[in-house]
């Protein structure tokens, strides 16, 4: 693994973004690799966009992700994956939670939500993985299982495997809830997309 790549995990304030970064931070680590991350908060509190950048490879200097740097963007909510698509590489791919969550703007009437959000996403030319995270998250048990998810859908996409992630997964959750994560990596993992 000589190559740097870049992921950039976007969506909103408590999604569950900022485990999402920790548990490929620690499953690259765990496989002694250089890897750096940043996170940046933002209105995270307030349901606002939250980013992260997750670098990783033989040496990386920097966790920041230029425009048009990422390998994958994996998107939490549609809207977010449209706002971020400028920093998709030409090549890259974006894994998107379909789930919509309306934004304080549209809350409070002042924008609409946009019309095939998704549609729009592929017509700039990124190849996507549209999954539907929450409702595979309910079947797991938990609405706030969508991050992994979307960690298993995104796994099938990176040089890792399989066995690292649910190692990670184990070491990175709460005792009481790995269970419940384990089932929903399995189905983000195994999402007929």
């Amino acid at each position: 693994m000589s190559n740097v790549k870049s992921i950039m995990i976007v969506g909103v304030g408590g999604q569950g973004t900022l485990l999402t970064s920790r548990v490929l931070g620690n499953a690259m680590l765990n496989q002694g690799v250089d890897v750096k991350v940043s996170e940046v908060h933002g209105m995270s509190q307030r349901g606002g966009s939250v980013v992260t950048y997750v670098r990783y490879g033989e040496k990386v200097y920097s966790p920041i992700i230029a425009q048009g740097g990422a390998d994958i963007l994996l998107a939490f909510e549609a809207l977010e994956a449209a706002r971020y698509l400028p920093w998709l590489k030409p090549d890259g791919t974006v894994i998107v939670n379909t789930q919509q969550m309306d934004p304080m703007s549209v809350v409070t009437g002042q924008k609409e939500y946009p019309e095939d959000i998704l549609g729009e996403v592929t017509k700039q030319g990124a190849k996507m993985v549209a999954i539907d995270a929450l409702g595979l998250a309910e079947q797991a048990g938990s609405v706030k299982a969508v991050n992994v998810v979307l960690i298993g859908a995104m796994a099938k996409k990176l040089d890792l495997p399989k066995e690292v992630w649910i190692d990670t997964i184990k070491a990175t959750v709460p005792q009481k809830f790995i269970d419940l994560n384990l089932k929903a990596f399995e189905l983000g993992y195994n999402a007929e997309v």
